[in-house]
């Protein structure tokens, strides 16, 4: 039905190509680029020997819009899923318009020199989108994009107005490495050692970060020390339900990553300014990201669950109202299916079902710059079931926080 090309060949890209493989009626021509062609071919004899697909390989430097648009114009597909680094969101972006494509990504732009993350960059691109009559869907992994699905589905069938959103995020998987993260070191340090801020009472709240933290009671997996953090979805949720009175994002942490992360960030090893290193310019985290486990690695032997979803309270009918919506992930399910662990997994299922959505749904076909709740949620909903991501929920439960 569509060529699709996939650029990023992370734990995220490698799911995303697997799972696109697994849906050939759709992605009928597959391309994996990315700037190590080697990582591409690697993941390329995976999905061929298991799903019995072949698949394009390709390098390219996603910094460089040049060098996409030559990529984008000799492969020509119907659309570019982009699961590189956020860095690279804009030049992507400017090459699928150069090029007459529709894009996808799964983590909003930060610039590379500030630890910093916002829409703006990517919501002024708008009327450049809607003028080419292309699409560009915004943050579709799970947290943001799924997320985001679940508050939308929530707002269409359960409240008529939402108060208080959490979104709760646990990993209780075990890698059985001494210190790993389990997305790009870079984006994930950077994301967790900024200050923390929610949303309450029509103002952002800004606190130090990880001081504010408390046990929640995960299902399936029981209580697990978490921390609020700033996450992007929020900024975007709380824009298009403005009844919102308080938005949180929660996500849990080891006390031994914590200590981990304190000892690195007490030498410095977490900064992104420069230093002189043998006459050398170095980013010490970037040096930090290069001894760290590829998260792609960490996929075999890993056990134990995920756990993300959102709590909500609000008003249905005039009487309060809670409603829990959430799905479990299990590890070592996801090395078996597509030799990735269940935290890559979670982001590139959906990213594929947003990339089938929006070449087969015309209700997920729209001209501008759209961010996933401002989709119909159903047949999203529906193929996270499908696809390998069931949710569950709980209606007028008590909910392990306070409001």
């Amino acid at each position: 039905m569509s060529k699709v090309l996939i650029i990023g060949a992370g734990g995220v890209g490698g799911v995303v190509a697997h799972k696109c493989a697994m849906n050939s009626h759709v992605f009928t021509d597959i391309m994996l680029a990315s700037r190590t062609k080697s990582k591409c071919d690697k993941i390329a004899l995976d999905i061929q020997a298991m799903h019995g697909v072949t698949i394009q390989t390709a390098a390219v430097d996603a910094d460089i819009v040049a060098e996409l648009v030559v990529l984008i114009k000799s492969f020509q597909p119907k659309m570019v899923i982009n699961v590189a680094l956020p860095y690279q969101d804009l030049t992507i972006m400017d090459a699928c318009l150069e090029t007459g494509v529709h894009y996808m990504d799964t983590a909003n732009y930060e610039p590379k020199d500030v630890a910093k993350f916002e829409y703006s960059w990517q919501w002024a691109y708008q009327e450049r989108f809607k003028e080419a009559g292309l699409m560009a869907l915004l943050g579709c992994g799970f947290d943001p994009g799924v997320t985001q699905v679940f508050t939308a589905f929530a707002h269409k069938h359960q409240f008529d107005e939402m108060h208080y959103l959490d979104i709760i995020d646990c990993n209780a998987g075990n890698h059985g490495k001494a210190f790993a993260t389990n997305f790009n070191p870079e984006i994930n340090i950077r994301e967790i050692t900024q200050p923390g801020r929610y949303w309450e009472n029509g103002a952002w709240v800004e606190i130090p970060a990880m001081s504010i933290h408390k046990p929640i009671d995960y299902p399936g997996i029981g209580p697990r020390e978490s921390y609020v953090l700033y996450h992007e979805e929020l900024e975007s949720l709380v824009k298009n339900f403005p009844t919102l009175k308080r938005a949180r994002f929660w996500m849990t942490f080891g006390q031994a990553y914590l200590t981990h992360l304190e000892v690195l960030q007490n030498v410095g090893m977490t900064s992104i300014a420069p230093i002189k290193f043998q006459g050398m310019d170095i980013v010490p985290l970037e040096f930090l990201k290069a001894v760290l486990p590829p998260p792609e690695s960490l996929g075999e032997n890993y056990t134990g669950q995920t756990s993300i979803g959102c709590q909500i309270k609000g008003i249905k009918d005039g009487q309060d109202k809670t409603y829990y919506v959430w799905n479990n992930c299990d590890h070592a399910q996801c090395w078996q299916e597509v030799r990735a662990q269940a935290v890559s997994y979670t982001t590139g299922v959906p990213a594929m079902i947003g990339a089938m959505l929006m070449l087969t749904n015309p209700e997920w076909m729209k001209a501008g710059v759209w961010n996933c709740e401002e989709l119909n949620p159903d047949p999203f909903m529906d193929l996270l079931n499908q696809h390998g991501l069931p949710w569950n929920e709980q209606i007028n439960q008590p909910l392990p926080h306070e409001y």
